[in-house]
């Protein structure tokens, strides 16, 4: 049997066991509502994945698990998802937790499922996996995730197996019936567990009280294989915990703060080995397991397999529960269990037993009193804590105190508490105190990261104060190099007389008039309301006019004396000028017209403004085609203009259709002035006609002296941005065209048309000169798109590398990379000369 070593304290409370293992394991009724908690393990709980209304069969997963730490949750039974929701739960706290409610349909009809032909030819990770997706749980302790501690063999050397059948709690016979019943169900799933975790040697722990069980595995181990020993302790409590049963089997002690796969061990239950031997051999996913229905308020005490989720309501009915002399019901044993309130809390995969006890057999704990320093709890402590010292830190709320004399260690047996003379409830004072411990460490955690992130954030904004202060710093030095530049180059011109600047007097010439428009306004304004200060509103008129006139002859003075060459007429600044003057012409034409359907207002001044309106509009048309004219005149020698001969070919016909437009407009309205309507007509059709015959006969002469010649370099960049230009305002157009109407929208879409044609010419002609691009690459064996993308790559491989080495720390590391950076710039500098070559700006 080998030999078994002691551990300190423990107690000897009344067994309470016999009255449960007179009749075999009986299966428990179906129950009409199961109620299946997502959360019955520690870890994170299982996500849905039904909704209301679906129907479910027997072993279908219902929920799976969310990240590393958590178990899937399989359907018990056939039936309908009823609510999803929340529900009371086996829990000390006594809240309610989600769960999925099943309304069984009679037929308990099965998932088609079947097991493993031979699990030892799969790979270990696929093995754990179907072991995960069946929802293996530990079904003696906490829950936790069997698969979990199946993958510890990856990063820790198991030598040793323990199979936990000690049982060492009062009243709970579960695991006992099982051994007596299904001890080949028991080796099989040691079976599989030794074929993961591949230890030394296996050892099963059981207590001296189960001789029957005892003599049950001896049978079904002999001819075993696997090296096994059934070590046979002393019955003591609590010696089936985990680390209780370690320090017996082993005499080893697993270090405070450590897992036992720390020292090499793994424990797991002999209920979880039945567990994963049906999901191996059979495919069955955990969806029931055996509970002891026991107490004296029951007539049959007695061990049930039980579907997860029956509600405790129908156990009780199942063992004949006498109502009249229940006084407690507990789930779990007199020691660790936790009392419930009502029987409608259901069956999970930890539920190992469920007490209805009388009065007589647990009766209400009596008042706590003062603590008399006895020193029984120390003494009766397995884990060797000082109880009575924890009891004044946790009263006290001394937590940091209680967390340094290893509060976290208690394994919450209730052994001091059972001792205890002043019937002090000792594991209540523990379990408020690591709940408060826990709660702090918490919001210590999230205040630490809120001052990470504070503390980053203002290392960034001082880190970018200092990048603009430097940046700053930097331009301030070349704006003042530049200057020192710039007087350099005064001192050094000569001049008869100081030049004035031109700039700044035209600045000061726009104030003034600035000032004199407000002013004017305001007298304007005052005048209207007649409220004010009118005479001191006219003076301040008067002084603007004469500051402005005085600004204006400064500056016609200064440019009149200034020796430089005629300056050269801005054709765009007239071109806008003319613009204006057709605007204002328009809403003259558009106030006359209002004005004569109304018959309101005074129709011979705004045929005066019409008229005046008309004139400026023709000055400055002809000032912009003078200007225009005139700046072509330096390139006669290389002939006319086609582009602009053409432009002004089309700016002609358009006015001449909008003139035609508005003397049929006038003629249907029956307005007056048709006849000098009909003279501006006749004289658009003439400027009409000699724009087009200059335009065809440039055309005709460029195309007769067309001679053989070198064609100029190809601009690109200019040809590409004359089409983004055109785009733009052809949107513009096509935006402005929806909230006109009538003539001015007939306007607007001869504009919209002609713009359309424009943009489809710079198109075109970005287009061709693209493809003569690649044509003259191509004839000198060069793929231009392909050089193209090989340039791009190779530019972003540099920007890729320069990220990399500014995160980089490591001495090793950045050299590495500044090599790669040095061959990836060289090539991508190489890409770009011979794109350059093929390709001109």
């Amino acid at each position: 049997m080998g030999k078994v070593f002691a551990f300190h304290g423990g107690i000897h409370p009344p067994e309470n066991k016999k009255q449960s293992t007179r009749t075999p394991i009986r299966k428990a009724p179906l129950p009409k509502l199961l109620y299946l908690p997502l959360q019955q393990h520690i870890g994170m709980a299982a996500s849905p994945l039904v909704n209301v209304g679906d129907r479910v069969l027997k072993g279908q997963m219902i929920a799976e698990p969310v990240g590393r730490i958590s178990a899937s949750l399989h359907a018990p039974t056939s039936g309908t998802i009823r609510s999803i929701g929340p529900h009371p739960v086996p829990h000390a706290s006594g809240l309610e937790s989600d769960c999925i409610v099943i309304e069984s349909d009679g037929q308990d009809e099965w998932l088609e499922h079947k097991g493993l032909e031979d699990y030892t030819q799969l790979e270990p990770s696929a093995l754990i996996e179907h072991i995960r997706r069946c929802g293996i749980a530990g079904m003696g302790g906490a829950g936790f995730p069997t698969d979990v501690k199946l993958h510890l063999g990856d990063d820790h050397i198991v030598n040793t197996l323990i199979i936990n059948a000690a049982e060492c709690e009062p009243y709970i016979t579960a695991d006992d019936m099982l051994m007596r019943e299904r001890a080949h169900e028991i080796l099989g799933g040691i079976r599989v567990i030794s074929h993961l975790l591949k230890p030394s040697h296996i050892m099963i722990g059981i207590e001296d009280n189960k001789s029957h069980a005892i003599h049950t595995l001896e049978s079904v181990l002999k001819g075993c294989d696997l090296n096994i020993d059934i070590r046979v302790v002393p019955t003591k409590y609590p010696s089936g915990g985990e680390r209780q049963l370690i320090q017996l089997l082993t005499g080893l002690e697993v270090p405070s703060g450590h897992i036992p796969a720390d020292i090499g061990i793994v424990c797991q239950n002999i209920g979880t080995t039945a567990a994963i031997y049906r999901a191996v051999h059979h495919g069955e996913p955990l969806i029931s397991r055996i509970v002891t229905v026991t107490g004296d308020a029951v007539a049959q005490p007695q061990n049930l397999e039980a579907l997860i989720g029956t509600p405790f309501a129908d156990l009780l009915d199942a063992a004949n529960v006498y109502e009249n002399k229940l006084y407690r019901l507990v789930m779990g044993g007199p020691m660790m269990g936790v009392t419930i309130e009502h029987d409608q809390i259901p069956v999970i995969k930890t539920t190992n037993c469920i007490i209805a006890a009388t009065i007589d057999e647990m009766p209400p704990a009596p008042p706590e009193q003062p603590c008399i320093r006895c020193n029984m709890c120390e003494q009766v402590c397995p884990v060797t804590l000082l109880p009575q010292q924890l009891y004044w830190f946790s009263k006290g709320r001394e937590f940091d105190k209680a967390k340094h004399h290893n509060l976290f260690d208690c394994i919450e047996c209730g052994a001091c508490a059972y001792v205890c003379p002043s019937s002090i409830p000792l594991v209540q004072y523990y379990r408020f105190a690591k709940s408060e411990i826990r709660t702090e460490e918490a919001e210590q955690r999230k205040a630490d990261h809120a001052r990470e992130r504070f503390e980053a954030r203002q290392a960034r904004l001082e880190r970018e104060q200092e990048e603009k202060e430097a940046r700053r710093k930097a331009r301030a030095e070349e704006a003042a190099r530049a200057q020192k530049a710039r007087k350099s180059a005064e001192t050094e011109t000569t001049a008869a007389e100081p030049v004035q600047d031109i700039n700044a007097l035209k600045t000061a010439a726009a104030v003034a008039r600035t000032k004199l428009k407000k002013a004017q306004k305001a007298l304007d304004a005052a005048r209207d309301s007649g409220e004010g200060d009118i005479p001191a509103l006219e003076a301040a008129v008067q002084a603007a006019q004469t500051s402005s006139e005085q600004a204006q002859q400064a500056l016609e003075k200064a440019e009149g004396a200034k020796p430089a060459a005629p300056a050269a007429v801005d054709t765009k600044q007239l071109k806008t000028a003319a613009a204006v003057a057709r605007t204002k012409l328009k809403k003259a034409q558009k106030a006359l017209d209002a004005a004569r359907e109304s018959g309101e207002g005074d129709l011979a001044t705004l045929e005066a403004a019409l008229k005046a309106a008309q004139e400026s509009a023709d000055q400055a048309q002809q000032a912009f085609e003078q200007a225009e004219s005139g700046a072509s005149t330096d390139a006669a020698a290389a002939g006319p203009d086609l582009k602009q001969l053409k432009t002004a070919a089309a700016v002609a016909r358009t006015k001449l259709k909008k003139a035609r437009d508005a003397l049929k407009n006038a003629e249907d309205k029956g307005l007056e002035g048709l006849d000098k309507l009909r003279a501006t007509l006749t004289t658009l059709e003439q400027k009409a006609d000699e724009a087009d015959k200059a335009y065809k006969d440039a055309e005709s002469a460029a195309g007769a002296s067309a001679a053989p010649a070198q064609a100029a370099p190809i601009d690109m960049k200019a040809l590409k941005q004359q089409v983004s230009i055109m785009r733009t305002k052809l949107k513009k157009a096509e935006a402005a065209l929806d909230g006109l109407e009538g003539d001015e929208r007939t306007q607007a879409e001869q504009a919209l048309e002609e713009l359309r044609q424009r943009h489809a010419e710079a198109d075109k002609a970005f287009k061709a000169a693209e493809q003569a691009q690649i044509d003259a690459a191509a004839a000198q064996g060069v793929d231009l798109k392909q050089l193209k993308i090989d340039a791009a790559m190779a530019r972003a491989a540099v920007t890729k590398l320069e990220r990399a080495l500014a995160k980089t720390e490591e001495a090793q590391e950045r050299t590495s990379i500044e090599a790669e950076l040095v061959t990836a710039r060289d090539k991508a500098e190489q890409l770009n000369k011979t794109l350059q070559q093929h390709e001109p700006a």
